[in-house]
Order: C-alpha cells, then structure tokens, then sequence
C-alpha cells in the first residue's frame, strides 16, 4: 500500500475575529524567522527585527483593548502559536513581551499606560518579566531574591535575579521585591526595571542546551530607585490573583506552537517512512487530535483570562501542564518518526526536543503546576 504524504495541518482554533493577523504572522514565521531559527538556537543571534514586525502586524497587542477592540487572549495565544511552531525560542520572547504588556495594562499607573503602553503593543519598545523567583516564592518554593527599602519618593531595591530573557541595554521588564521592616517581611512591590537605569547591571549567563538567542541574562540591581512612575502593584499579592490566569494562558501558546511544529516534522517523512513508522505510538493523526482538542479547550478558557474562581484556576494550570506534556511527547515522536535524520544536530526535530524541555521547565513548571492543583484540589476537601 502506498503511503501519501499529508500536507501539514493546522490548528483547528476559532481564528475568526482576525484571520488576516494569523495569516500575516504565519508568513513571517515560515520565511523571515525560519531561515534565522537556527541561528537563534546555537549562535544566540537576538532576533529583534521579528519582534518589531509583530509588533507592525498587531500580533503583540492581540490581548490588549483599544478603542473599538477588545482584548482577545484566544488570537494572542494563536499568534503565539504560529511563532513557536516554527521557533520555540522567538514564541517564548513573544510570551515574555506580551505578559510585560499584561503588567503595565493592568497596573492602573498613568505613566506605564497610555503612550507607553501603545508603543509596548506596537512593538516599538520591547519588554520582559523577572517573575519566575516570584512566582516560585509565593508557592513556597523559594524566597525573594530581591529586597526593597523605603526612602523618600520611592523605594532603593537591591539583590539578583539569575535569569531573565528578552533583555537588552533598551528593554524593561517586571519584577517583585519584599519589603522588610525591622527584619521582618511586610509586604512586597512590584515594579518595572529599566535596563538603561542606574543601578542596573546586566551579566552573562551559562549557556543553555537550547535558545540561546533569547538575551537572557542574569540581573543585579545595586541602589536601584524605583519611583511611583515605575509601580506596576503595591500591595503584590491581590494584583497576581488578578491576573495570575491570564499569565499562564499565555503560556500555553509555545506549548501549542512547538506541538504543532513537532507533528509537522512526522508528516514530512511519512512518504518515506510511513511503512514502518506505522508501528510507532502517537501517531501524528493521534497527536493532532489530541493537540486540536487542547487548543479548543485554551480557547475556551481564553474567553475569561482574569477569572479568579478556583475551579476556573484549576482548569488554567491543567490546561497549561497538558500543553507542556504533549509538546514534550510530540517532540519525542517526531525524533522516532525520523531516525536518524531527527538526531542530526541541524535537524528543527532535534531543536524542537530542546525547546520542549524548555516548555516543560520554564516557571511555571510541570513540577509547580502539578503542586499548585494539589494544593488547590486539597483545599476543596473537608478540613
């Protein structure tokens, strides 16, 4: 029996609200960003002229409102996906600029709104988050490494962070610092930290098996003032209750993506190798379906990105480990389904087992994630 090859397929989401958008970034990733993606992968080249044209097409602004359009999570996560189907590590930067956008819009602040604000969505200036140490601090997983004290006007912030990607001497990005008051913790702040400020020092990292394009370095602020023009929240704690599930919804797009570009690669061979690699688990029928499924359901939950009900959250961090888990498997299936060809060190399959680990380990991670609807389920039970 003759095997056909499939034409790669696509997600099935409900794109209809901006095709042309979808369209437009998935030119750009399949041209432009594909011929770089190895380059960002293994030389570390930073690819800024991506990221400002998605800013250009709209795709960095899809969740935020504007006059006459409301903000739509659904197209945000889809043009997410679409980068990172083609490139892990660009889809992962478009997800650490548009969570930076989500801290500014919903800061309240008058100076990190308005024109500062737009020119984030337009891609015109580029930001990050510094909340993994955060995130993992409020789950009981670690400690603050950053450390406020108050002073007149503001507040002197000092400590480092070891990680922070989709930096450079122009970008911004949020973090959070505690407050201590005669030793004790008292509160915390958060903040945006400009990399081109005094008090900012931006050092090299260790390599990384994978996305070494992404400018993540390691941040040390010394006496760095942050004034009320660069309060995002205060007091923390309500404000990531706010939009904690609007911060991991996002994430699910490079899950998505690196799927999506995983089952792709198990297409390209199966005229050659369909024969044999009928006797494979996870088929990329299999895969796709599970993955069309998925994406069904993200975009449900997109529909309501600040929802605040337990059982709402519950679902945002399933949602969320699945997309790392089937990422991982797709990745894993796409090597087998290749051979020999997939472990080659240029191979995209190759890459994308590297970037699936990475979607499976960044914060929040699978580990966290499961801890946190522990935790959660645990509390719907009798004391």
């Amino acid at each position: 029996m003759e095997v056909q090859e499939r034409p790669m397929t696509r997600p099935k989401t409900d794109l209809a609200q901006d095709v042309d958008l979808i369209k437009a970034v998935r030119e750009l990733a399949t041209g432009p960003l594909a011929e770089l993606a190895d380059d960002i992968d293994r030389r570390g080249i930073y690819p800024k002229s991506i990221l400002h044209r998605l800013g250009e097409l709209g795709a960095l602004k899809a969740h935020m409102a504007e006059p006459g359009k409301p903000a739509d999570y659904g197209l945000a996560i889809a043009a997410m996906s679409e980068v990172s189907r083609v490139c892990g590590a660009t889809g992962f930067m478009v997800w650490c600029h548009d969570v930076c956008g989500v801290y500014m819009e919903q800061s309240g602040n008058p100076a990190l709104m308005g024109q500062a604000l737009a020119d984030h969505g337009n891609g015109l200036t580029l930001g990050a988050t510094g909340m993994s140490n955060p995130m993992k601090t409020f789950a009981g997983i670690e400690t603050f490494l950053l450390h406020a004290k108050k002073v007149d006007g503001g507040y002197l912030v000092n400590g480092t962070l070891p990680w922070v990607s989709n930096l450079g001497p122009d970008h911004y990005f949020g973090a959070v610092a505690d407050i201590a008051v005669g030793g004790v913790v008292s509160s915390e702040i958060m903040f945006l930290v400009r990399c081109d400020a005094p008090g900012v020092a931006l050092r090299d990292c260790p390599s990384f098996s994978a996305m070494e394009g992404t400018n993540t370095w390691a941040v040390r602020l010394t006496d760095y003032f942050v004034g009320a023009n660069e309060i995002i929240a205060d007091p923390v704690r309500p404000f990531i209750g706010r939009i904690r599930a609007a911060f991991i919804l996002l994430q699910t797009g490079m899950g998505l993506g690196v799927a999506q570009g995983a089952i792709d690669s198990m297409w390209t061979v199966e005229r050659q190798l369909g024969h044999v690699n009928e006797f494979l688990e996870d088929r990329p029928d299999d895969l796709q379906a599970e993955l069309d499924e998925l994406t069904a359901r993200i975009m449900q939950l997109a529909k309501t990105p600040f929802g605040t009900d337990k059982q709402f959250i519950i679902d945002v961090l399933d949602a969320r480990a699945h997309a790392s888990e089937l990422a991982l498997r797709a990745a894993q299936s796409a090597l087998l389904h290749q051979g020999a060809r997939g472990y080659l060190m240029t191979s995209e399959v190759q890459r994308r087992v590297r970037e699936s680990h990475f979607v499976a380990i960044v914060t929040p991670a699978i580990k966290h994630l499961r801890k946190e609807i522990a935790r959660l389920s645990a509390e719907e039970l009798p004391a």
